[in-house]
């Protein structure tokens, strides 16, 4: 891979279903147990949370911001509230305004392949945006995944605001599926991206390949002080298909993944952690901390509000909320909104603590209805 690139006890917890989950729902299990080195950046230690949410949550669905989104994938939040929506096939970038839903168009990443699994995915906006006018975004070209930013410059023609793109990290693998795709900044600025191990499962278990990991990269592509290898943007590794990352009230990160041998799960992160997927790896790894089976779930972007973890899952059509006291869940996974909306793909925490959820209909594995893709205000608890 290119340069920008405790003897551990594993928690078992079993929890039944809660009452209201569907079927075949998720399990609450014991990964928080460390398998790897290092101490969590930036982060506190894991005591439990000083407010604990309570077991069972609820869902309102307040409207309907934007509708005719083609294929969207990643989202970021712009100073203001503002969204920047990603569409994986069509490579186009456009604005969403909060106030009233109206859609601008930003223009076209040039360089993407759509295909499978891959095409134009995540979108992140950092700190700075406010000065330098800053765009990431993750997407797969011919040959590779790869991560680049753009100027975005608001007074130019709409459809013509996007500057070239400057490539900061390339060389991530391609595959017709596990492609990954989500990044973001996090709480120390960092940029961090999920990769899928695209169907070879022995790229998760490499530690050379960025395939199947989680990176932790500063805004220019390079490997950053406190990274388990000095030389590495590898944060940890074992990954299926990593498609969410969040940070919670306490800057632990988690993500979301889905995989060929499991359905998909949630993950504590740390540094150095073997998440021995896919298949696993032998010795010792750390588990999910929720799993689900494929059906239910095969989790997509994930967001942290009111003390819970939520989960779109495209497969499962229906949104998840894990309420956590620390790192543990307090009760089952609880399931919203079950086949209401079809495929979900990613959700976006709100500054005034709702949420942002878009649809994935129009993927190409979905069944579209008359308005989709959209996006969805909701406010939870």
């Amino acid at each position: 891979m290119q340069r920008r690139s405790r003897t551990a006890v594993l928690a078992a917890v079993s929890l039944l279903l809660a009452a209201g989950c569907s079927s075949g729902g998720g399990v609450a299990g014991g990964g928080a147990g460390s398998g790897g080195a290092g101490k969590r950046t930036g982060a506190s230690s894991p005591s439990p949370s000083a407010v604990v949410p309570p077991a069972r949550g609820t869902v309102r669905v307040a409207g309907v911001l934007a509708t005719g989104l083609k294929s969207p994938w990643g989202v970021a939040v712009l100073p203001g509230g503002d969204l920047l929506v990603g569409e994986r096939d069509t490579g186009k970038i456009v604005r969403v305004a909060a106030r009233d839903g109206k859609v601008t168009g930003l223009g076209s990443v040039p360089g993407v392949d759509p295909g499978g699994e891959g095409g134009l995915l995540g979108l992140a906006v950092p700190s700075t945006f406010g000065a330098d006018h800053e765009v990431y975004a993750y997407f797969t070209t011919a040959s590779d995944n790869r991560i680049a930013r753009m100027i975005y410059d608001e007074k130019r023609a709409p459809g013509n605001q996007l500057g070239a793109p400057n490539t900061i990290f390339k060389d991530i693998p391609k595959g017709q599926v596990h492609n990954g795709g989500r990044i973001a900044f996090g709480p120390d600025k960092m940029l961090y991206a999920g990769t899928g191990e695209t169907g070879d499962k022995r790229l998760a278990q490499d530690k050379k390949s960025p395939a199947g990991k989680i990176l932790r990269m500063t805004p220019d592509g390079e490997p950053v002080h406190g990274n388990p290898e000095a030389d590495s943007v590898v944060y940890d590794y074992g990954h299926g298909d990593v498609e969410g990352l969040a940070w919670d009230g306490d800057r632990r990160l988690w993500a979301s993944e889905s995989g060929q041998d499991v359905g998909g799960g949630i993950d504590l992160i740390e540094p150095g952690r073997n998440h021995g997927r896919p298949g696993g790896a032998g010795g010792t790894f750390a588990g999910p901390v929720v799993r689900w089976k494929s059906a239910d779930a095969s989790p997509g972007g994930i967001a942290y509000a009111k003390g819970s973890i939520w989960v779109a899952a495209p497969r499962g059509e229906r949104l998840w909320r894990i309420a956590l006291n620390g790192t543990k869940p307090v009760a089952a996974p609880q399931a919203f909104l079950p086949g209401r909306y079809g495929r979900l793909r990613t959700v976006v925490a709100a500054d005034d603590g709702a949420l942002w959820l878009v649809t994935g209909n129009t993927d190409g594995r979905g069944k579209p209805r008359e308005g989709d893709d959209r996006i969805l205000r909701l406010t939870v608890s």
